[in-house]
């Protein structure tokens, strides 16, 4: 809002302006003194600035990128190693469950056999105990 006064009140006196000096002056350090620049070459080495810094956003941005990926790749391997981990314990307790579940059956087995033995035991002796008696 400013600038805008202040041009509008410049624009109404009778004096010249320039938006830019003719020439522009930068240290020269070889001579030790001042080298003048002409406009051209003012804007030549503004170009060449501009495009190396171009270059350089291009190259840190490819950079960047990579870097990155890389994270990405990094984050996927873990998790990926995470999964097998759980994997491989799902995998310990579904043996181990299928062990315990096989001792269970053969321990159901094994008593039943030693009640079977000694029902038949159990029945002998009675029965023996029983014609002893009457004898």
């Amino acid at each position: 809002m400013k600038i805008t006064a202040a041009v509008i009140l410049v624009s109404f006196l009778n004096c010249p302006m320039f938006g830019e000096a003719p020439t522009v002056t930068l240290n020269d350090s070889g001579n030790g003194g001042m080298r003048f620049y002409s406009d051209s070459e003012v804007r030549e080495i503004v170009g060449e600035l501009s495009e190396a810094a171009e270059e350089a956003i291009e190259g840190a941005a490819a950079e960047a990128a990579k870097t990155a990926a890389l994270a990405s790749l990094e984050r996927e391997g873990a998790a990926r190693r995470e999964a097998a981990a759980a994997v491989a314990e799902a995998r310990h307790w579904q043996e181990e469950y299928r062990t315990a579940q096989g001792r269970g059956i053969k321990n159901v087995v094994i008593a039943g056999v030693v009640c079977f033995l000694g029902g038949i035991a159990i029945g002998a002796i009675g029965i023996i105990g029983m014609r002893s008696e009457k004898l």
